[in-house]
């Protein structure tokens, strides 16, 4: 039996290594497809799936069509991998939780759709809406390949916090609707017009507005930690991530405007940190808030305080 576990258990842990690569290329993925837009590289490849109908256009190679052509790149080794632990759980079907085949077929088909997508924002001329989709697909395959990591991870308790995770559902869904207004302001120049002219300033508004109502979630997720110590002691370095990523994403973004949106690095940054914040987020939503010896400790609390 200690054998049949420990030879499940090695099945598990390749699906954990995989999906912490997978994690990496996600986000590396988003940050390259965030490059690719403040450069104005979307078209740099005029065709598709191949670039100047090649696979390695060396003779139109410049920045905007590196970054292009290893967007794809990247996309392509993304589905590829996910591809591959799909291929895996069919085959080690019998080895593994019955939830995982399921769960990769559903990523499986985010990687088809954001495929799609990335085909349609060359064919639409890099469409606002299209654009706008083709991101939030590639954070709903980072959210998912996330739950899927922290769920093979899950073993100390066997029932989650339910109001810890709908606290930090709330910073989550509101980043992503950030990131929707964020992607529509860079993609139909909504920002430049506002800065430049003074006109169609409800998105960038708008986008800016969003920063409030994070910040208090984020604050309230902190002071709920500190008043169950527990939870403080056992998170705090994913806590402290997202103060440090919640106070770097407000300078960057007011570094964004004081510039005009005409430097890069603060733009991308702002991207990178979006992603690291959503991950973040992600980790702390589907892990155990207790390991088994926090649990213990926050159980013996909870005797003492029911005993006095």
């Amino acid at each position: 039996m200690i054998n049949n576990q420990l030879y499940k258990s090695k099945y598990l842990t390749i699906f954990k290594r995989l999906g912490s690569h997978s994690v990496l290329a996600l986000i590396v993925l988003i940050v390259i497809g965030g490059a690719t837009r403040v450069m104005e590289a979307g078209l740099a490849c005029p065709d598709w799936p191949l670039c100047y109908g090649s696979f390695l256009p060396f003779n139109h190679m410049n920045l905007r069509v590196f970054l292009e052509w290893f967007h794809r790149l990247d996309a392509f080794l993304v589905g590829i991998l996910i591809l591959f632990k799909f291929t895996l759980s069919i085959i080690w079907k019998n080895e593994i939780p019955n939830w995982l085949p399921k769960t990769y077929s559903i990523l499986l088909f985010l990687v088809i759709v954001q495929g799609s997508f990335g085909a349609l924002t060359v064919i639409n001329l890099l469409d606002s809406y299209t654009v706008t989709g083709h991101l939030l697909i590639a954070f709903l395959l980072l959210i998912t390949t996330i739950s899927i990591n922290q769920n093979l991870e899950n073993d100390g308790i066997e029932k989650p916090l339910i109001w810890w995770r709908l606290l930090l559902f709330v910073p989550l869904l509101l980043t992503l609707m950030q990131s929707f207004i964020g992607v529509r302001l860079s993609s139909t120049w909504s920002a430049h017009i506002c800065l430049s002219f003074n006109k169609q300033c409800l998105i960038l508004n708008t986008h800016k507005l969003f920063a409030f109502p994070i910040t208090f979630s984020i604050l309230l997720i902190i002071a709920t930690a500190i008043y169950r110590r527990s939870l403080l002691a056992e998170n705090w370095k994913y806590l402290a991530a997202l103060i440090f990523l919640l106070l770097s994403q407000i300078v960057l973004g007011v570094l964004s405007l004081k510039t005009n949106l005409n430097e890069p690095i603060f733009i991308i940054g702002h991207q990178l940190n979006a992603s690291l914040f959503i991950a973040i987020l992600t980790t702390l939503i589907f892990r155990n808030p207790f390991t088994k010896k926090g649990l213990n400790h926050s159980l013996n609390s909870q005797m003492v305080g029911i005993n006095s």
